[in-house]
């Protein structure tokens, strides 16, 4: 074969399968999107998800499934949906411990967030709580610091496990503090918030814990953020209370690497028109978030902006890598 017909012929199977990437990107969806949230239902990243799901279903005319693959620190799920093929029917609902802290906690996560995926949209950002017992005899986060510096490494905090938001945030207030308190990793945040509830263990930071401070079942004492939350306007940030220290969860949609950019397009149109629905942005409100939004573009830039932030944060927080 003549080189001049070799790149004929190249030029023609690059334009097929151009043009067969379009005519499926042109016909999304037409069956079933799934989501899939890395962590248990009932904490914090399951909630965004649900909040997100039933409009988007709306919106895409086509069911968006929620689905709960939990385990190995959110690496479980995380990896599953980076194995699918990337055609814009498997979403996964992104955070900060799997697709920023992850490859400094684990050595072999399985996966490389800085490649594995394709950034749709960021969603929202919520900061941890430091959350106490309703009947703990606490009252501020100095409480809490005069208890540990009196009893060294017999306190616990609790956490959805080792390497997420809470685990890491435990560990800078740890650090931050110069205290010791010993972590206990549950698998999810529904099964640590019950034992803190019940007086098993003896603090949490955590992102989900809204719902409980307003039944009067957990007292809230500091919000590891920039800002005081208006939903818990009496509430001090740590810096206030003498802790310098921010802890914020993020949360964004992301697809398998090599999406087509028609998909990444549609979703991220349709998300950032639900973000602005006043209903959604009360619910997220609700829950302690500052909503986000924005293009794909700053989405990625982000992402990986984060993936090179954590590794100081996971370093100083003297977390170990399992």
């Amino acid at each position: 074969m003549k080189k001049s017909t070799c790149i004929t012929w190249l030029g023609l199977a690059a334009s097929a399968l151009l043009a067969s990437s379009s005519a499926l990107a042109q016909g999304y969806p037409d069956k079933p999107v799934r989501f899939v949230v890395p962590w248990p239902a009932g904490g914090a990243t399951d909630q965004v998800a649900r909040i997100l799901a039933v409009p988007l279903s709306q919106s895409l005319g086509v069911p968006v499934v929620v689905e709960n693959k939990a385990g190995a620190g959110g690496n479980i799920g995380t990896l599953a949906v980076a194995r699918e093929k990337p055609d814009g029917y498997t979403l996964l609902l992104a955070t900060s411990s799997t697709n920023a802290a992850g490859p400094y906690l684990y050595a072999k996560q399985g996966f490389d967030p800085a490649k594995d995926f394709t950034a749709v949209v960021h969603l929202c950002a919520i900061p941890n709580i430091m959350v106490v017992p309703a009947k703990s005899p606490w009252n501020n986060l100095k409480d809490v610091v005069d208890a540990a510096r009196a009893a060294p490494g017999k306190l616990t905090y609790g956490s959805a496990g080792i390497g997420g938001s809470q685990h890491l945030a435990g560990a800078q207030f740890k650090t931050t503090a110069g205290i010791d308190i010993q972590h206990i990793a549950y698998k999810g945040s529904g099964p640590a918030a019950q034992d803190l509830m019940a007086g098993h263990i003896d603090m949490m930071l955590d992102t989900g814990s809204l719902g409980s401070i307003r039944g009067g079942l957990l007292k809230p004492l500091a919000v590891a953020a920039s800002k005081r939350l208006a939903v818990l306007p009496n509430v001090p940030t740590f810096t206030e209370a003498g802790i310098p220290m921010n802890a914020s969860a993020w949360y964004g949609v992301m697809l398998p690497a090599n999406a087509p950019a028609e998909v990444v397009a549609r979703l991220n149109k349709e998300i950032n028109a639900i973000l602005q629905k006043p209903e959604i942005r009360h619910k997220l409100q609700e829950m302690g978030a500052e909503v986000a939004g924005g293009s794909a573009d700053e989405f990625n830039r982000f992402a990986l902006a984060e993936i090179k932030r954590y590794e100081g944060i996971v370093r100083s927080s003297g977390a170990p890598k399992e």
